[in-house]
C-alpha cells in the first residue's frame, strides 16, 4: 500500500480555517448587498456578474499546480458574494419565498454532493487531489454557501429573531457539531459540511447587523465599509496567520473510502 502523502490545494481544515470561513462569509453578505442593492444593479444581474467571476477564479484555482491561500480565499469569497445574490433571487424574485428558495438549494446541494460521490467515492475535502474532484468541491461549495444565505435570512427576517437572535441560534448549532467532532464518532466528513453550511448563515446574519439600518436592529454600517473592512482583515489573516495545505494518502484505497468515515 502506497502511504506517499499527496498535497492538496485547500488548506488543512484548522480553527485558523473556520476564523477565515466566517469572515468571508460576512464579507459575501455585505459585498453581495453592496451590488445588488446599493448600486441598484438587482439580483439576476449581481448573480450573472458574480457568477462570472467565480467561475474565472476556479478555473485559474484548478490551473494552479499548488496551494496559493490568497488564491483559494478570493475564491471562496466568489462563493460567497454568488451565493448572497443567488439566494436572494431564489427566495424573492422568483418568487416562492424563503422556505422554497431554501428547499431548492438544499436539493441542488445533496444533487452535487451525490454525484461527487458517485463519481469519486467520497465527499472528503482529504480526497480534494485532482482537477475533477476539486471541481466537484467547487461546485458544492457555491450551493452550499447559497444555501446558507437563504437560512440566514429566513432565520433573521420571518421568524422574529432578529440579525442577533440568527446569529446566536447558527452559533449554537457550530458549537453542537464542535461537541460531536470532539466527543462523538459522527463522521467527520457530515460534520464538515455541515458546519461549512451554518458558517454560511451566521456570516449572513452578521453581515446584515452591520449594514442594515438601526430601526431594523442592525448597525447602519456602509455596505462598501463594511466590506472594506472584512478585506482587510481576511487579508491580514492570509498574510500573518500560518496555513498549509492539506494531505492524504496517495493510492489508499482504503483511505479514500473511509475519507466519508474519519
Amino acid at each position: 500500500m502506497n502511504q506517499d502523502l499527496q498535497r492538496s490545494k485547500v488548506p488543512e481544515v484548522t480553527l485558523i480555517f473556520w476564523f477565515i470561513k466566517i469572515l468571508a462569509t460576512t464579507l459575501g453578505e455585505t459585498g453581495g448587498d453592496a451590488v445588488s442593492m446599493s448600486m441598484n444593479l438587482g439580483y439576476a444581474i449581481s448573480s450573472f456578474i458574480f457568477i462570472g467571476i467565480f467561475v474565472v477564479a476556479v478555473i485559474t484555482q484548478i490551473s494552479a499546480k499548488a496551494f496559493h491561500p490568497l488564491l483559494y480565499w478570493f475564491v471562496v469569497v466568489t462563493t460567497t458574494t454568488a451565493g448572497t445574490t443567488m439566494a436572494d433571487f431564489a427566495d424573492r424574485s422568483l418568487g416562492i419565498g424563503y422556505p422554497g428558495g431554501a428547499s431548492l438549494l438544499f436539493v441542488l446541494l445533496m444533487a452535487s454532493l451525490a454525484v461527487w460521490y458517485w463519481s469519486a467515492g467520497s465527499i472528503s475535502v482529504n480526497t480534494v487531489t485532482s482537477p475533477k474532484v476539486e471541481m466537484f468541491y467547487w461546485v458544492s461549495i457555491l450551493f452550499s454557501q447559497t444555501l446558507g444565505t437563504a437560512l440566514g435570512d429566513w432565520m433573521a427576517d420571518t421568524n422574529g429573531l432578529g440579525y442577533e437572535g440568527g446569529a446566536l441560534v447558527f452559533s449554537a448549532g457550530l458549537a453542537v457539531i464542535a461537541a460531536a467532532y470532539f466527543w462523538t464518532n459522527i463522521s467527520r466528513t457530515l460534520l464538515f459540511w455541515a458546519a461549512f453550511i451554518l458558517t454560511r448563515p451566521l456570516g449572513a446574519t452578521l453581515g446584515d447587523f452591520l449594514d442594515k439600518p438601526l430601526q431594523n436592529g442592525g448597525l447602519a454600517f456602509s455596505r462598501f465599509y463594511a466590506t472594506a473592512i472584512l478585506a482587510a482583515i481576511i487579508l491580514a489573516c492570509i498574510a500573518f496567520l500560518p496555513q498549509r495545505a492539506g494531505s492524504h494518502a496517495a493510492g489508499s484505497h482504503t483511505a479514500k473510502l473511509d475519507a466519508t468515515r474519519s
